[in-house]
């Protein structure tokens, strides 16, 4: 009989969070705590000491030795360094477990060890975290012990944000200021700020550990670079919601545990499209947690698989002809006195808040297209979107049938009298009953879709922070909305300019909408008749992030500097370049030492035995064609890897890092595509005895 878990003490165990800390500290310093969460400010030195050995205590009796100030580089990964509570000893040799308020709030790291794009020398050391006191610190257990986490921002020594959290926080006041403008105009007194929600479902796929080890391509880039198709792939469609077998069964009850553990509110699992293929889905929290708890999903989900003999694999397109992973961002706003600015409610064509919103999200999304593409930019990304599985690279925002009806009505008429009601949907079963249908359906197919009280943006990679995507999220609708409230609140007719403004942006701002189907072929023509952007390339999507649009507005909301954008731009140009080398070289090595010596001795054996037919006097036509194909084809593989080899040293030779970029681009993965080609149809005629590595039937059929 499996053991009851009692799920709601187990939740948030692992987690100084606000229940813990009224518990255990003093009613004023919780105050002062409280109110620096909600607005903001700083923490006395006396509270911050208070609060230090609260959080101290709690974890030495959870078990805790070491506290690790626990930031988010630029490397898209969580970094950590472990400090022990021990002081020096005293005169008798004892020492005493001890965590100052100081220690809390301000930490020193390595700043040019980690991505900077030129904003740290390498000589130029200093880094500072600092503690994120909306993000509760929580306890991570394995091998190493039990560590006291602190959720933590890195900037420079000069002043410049090196992380993913940083800006993200920037974002959200910004968002929170000028949405706090709009509610104000109707009537809203009570609101004191503004919070995007955010809930990131989270695509991945398991496999056996033994066979990953076999397979240098997952070890060294998380993908398959080689890899003939199964007989059978997903075209059944037999997999997605199938019924969890067992050992992914026993893997996903293990990750849950650890997740509810560390106030991670995992709530949906299932089997998706791929085989070998799964999601997660948590329910929505405060951006910057969302952000937190999705890299600890991440980081949690490797760990668990290896108790399972399992690899998590996270990259976005590891297996070629099969579905690539996402990660759908849900985004809202709301305020903290209880109301979603996305919520249309039942009349939404009376709805004139809601309307204004949408107006200005739209206007946001058709004005930064660009920008929202390249927050969800990645290498491995480049190889999902645009494909039959995943959402095209051209950005358009779907509203489904009720919102595309009042657009529509306001765009045509400057007034919308109705709007689409849901019907019943009979079923024609008497035991069944009669349900009431939404208003609209969903699609998808579309980057940016409405889904009733939230936009759901689909494009983002699943091995990606989501960092990113919500810090431009946030910055482009809060320009939108400073834009409306800096003329709405100087209207001496507010009724009629909010009338006129939302009628005028959603008229400039319609060709972003649409709803039809983002796969097709005529969507990308449809897309360019409009003027939409269509970047289908990481190192293309990086010099969005310097143009003078981009600047002003992320410079205008105190986001990021100028300076901090061109080194995040740089650093997209260095990581595609490592990244496509680290392919290359892995290709390299892999056709050199296993593929082709694995041919040629296939080819010995098919020449003796060409050579025994005939010398028993039997025709060895079939012998000897098949030894013509599979030495033709090791030839073509020999000749591909001899240009790869070549290709890959000229282009790493590069100093600037831009050209470099681009070299990768469009010379090496020409000659990866060349080698992978030949190698993987000989995997079709070799015998699968001599194959050296296992094949996808192995990997992601026999999990």
């Amino acid at each position: 009989m499996s053991e009851v878990l009692n799920v709601e003490e187990l939740f948030g165990s692992k987690v100084f969070n606000l229940g813990k800390m009224r518990e255990r500290l003093p009613k004023g310093v919780f105050k002062e705590v409280k109110r620096v969460m909600d607005q903001g400010g700083e923490l006395s030195k006396e509270s911050a000491d208070v609060v230090a050995k609260a959080m101290k205590d709690w974890a030495v009796e959870n078990g805790a030795t070491h506290y690790t100030h626990w930031f988010q580089p630029l490397n898209g990964i969580t970094a950590e360094k472990h400090d022990a509570f021990v002081t020096h000893p005293d005169e008798e040799g004892r020492t005493l477990m001890e965590f100052s308020g100081k220690e809390l709030i301000k930490g020193e790291t390595d700043a040019s060890s980690f991505p900077s794009g030129g904003l740290r020398a390498t000589f130029e050391a200093r880094g500072y975290t600092v503690w994120d006191i909306t993000s509760p610190a929580f306890l991570k257990e394995d091998a190493t012990g039990v560590i006291l986490c602190i959720p933590t921002a890195l900037c420079s020594y000069t002043g410049e944000a090196l992380d993913k959290k940083t800006p993200l926080l920037r974002s959200m006041e910004a968002i929170s200021t000028q949405a706090l403008r709009i509610v104000r105009l109707f009537g809203n007194t009570e609101a004191t700020k503004v919070t995007p929600s955010v809930g990131a479902e989270q695509e991945y796929f398991l496999v056996d550990h033994e066979k990953y080890l076999k397979r240098p391509d997952l070890i060294f880039s998380g993908r398959t670079l080689f890899g003939a198709p199964a007989p059978k792939g997903q075209e059944l469609e037999d997999h997605y919601f199938g019924a969890i077998r067992e050992r992914i069964g026993s893997y996903m009850k293990d990750l849950n545990i650890e997740l509810w553990k560390l106030g991670v509110t995992a709530k949906t699992q299932h089997n998706e499209v791929a085989p070998a293929q799964h999601e997660l889905a948590p329910i929505y929290e405060t951006a910057n947690i969302a952000v937190d708890h999705n890299q600890l999903v991440m980081e949690t989900m490797k760990k668990v698989a290896c108790r399972h003999g399992l690899n998590c694999l996270l990259h976005e397109k590891p297996f070629a002809g099969v579905n690539g992973s996402g990660k759908h961002d849900n985004w809202s706003l709301t305020t903290d006195n209880g109301v979603n600015l996305l919520d249309p409610g039942k009349t939404p064509n009376e709805n004139v808040q809601f309307l204004l919103v949408l107006a200005c999200i739209l206007k946001a999304v058709d004005t930064h297209a660009d920008l929202l593409r390249q927050s969800a930019a990645d290498v491995g990304n480049d190889l999902r979107l645009g494909a039959d599985e995943a959402p095209p690279a051209i950005i358009s925002v779907f509203l489904g049938e009720q919102l595309d009806d009042v657009v529509r009505q306001l765009i045509e008429t400057g007034s919308a009298d109705h709007s689409i009601q849901g019907e019943k949907l009979i079923t024609g079963v008497s035991t069944l009953t009669d349900i009431e249908k939404d208003a609209t359906d969903r699609n998808r197919t579309s980057p940016f879709a409405f889904t009733g009280n939230k936009f759901e943006f689909r494009m983002v990679g699943s091995s990606d922070s989501i960092a990113s995507p919500n810090t431009t999220l946030n910055a482009i609708v809060a320009e939108a909305f400073c834009e409306a409230a800096d003329r709405l609140e100087k209207a001496e007719n507010f009724d009629l300019a909010v009338h006129d403004l939302i009628k005028e942006y959603l008229t400039e701002h319609q060709r972003i909408i649409f709803n039809g189907d983002g796969y097709a072929k005529e969507w990308v023509k449809e897309a360019e008749r409009r003027g939409l952007p269509n970047i289908t390339c990481t190192i293309d999507a990086a010099a969005t992030l310097t143009t003078e649009k981009a600047v002003k507005l992320f410079e205008k909301f105190g986001i990021y500097s100028k300076t901090e954008l061109e080194s995040r731009k740089e650093i997209t140009y260095e990581t595609y370049s490592k990244i496509t080398n680290i392919e290359a070289l892995t290709m390299i090595d892999m056709a050199k030492k296993l593929y082709i010596p694995a041919v040629v001795e296939y080819t010995k054996t098919l020449a003796d035995t060409v050579k025994v037919v005939k010398e028993v006097g039997e025709v060895a036509a079939v012998q000897s064609g098949i030894l013509k194909e599979v030495t033709t084809e090791l030839q073509n593989a020999f000749t591909a890897l001899k240009a790869l080899e070549a290709a890959t040293e000229k282009a790493a030779g590069l100093k600037n890092a831009k050209e470099q970029a681009y070299e990768f681009k469009d010379n090496v993965k020409v000659q990866m595509d060349s080698l992978r080609k030949a190698v993987d149809t000989l995997e079709t005629l070799v015998d699968k005895k001599v194959w050296p590595v296992p094949s996808y039937a192995d990997l992601i059929f026999e999990v």
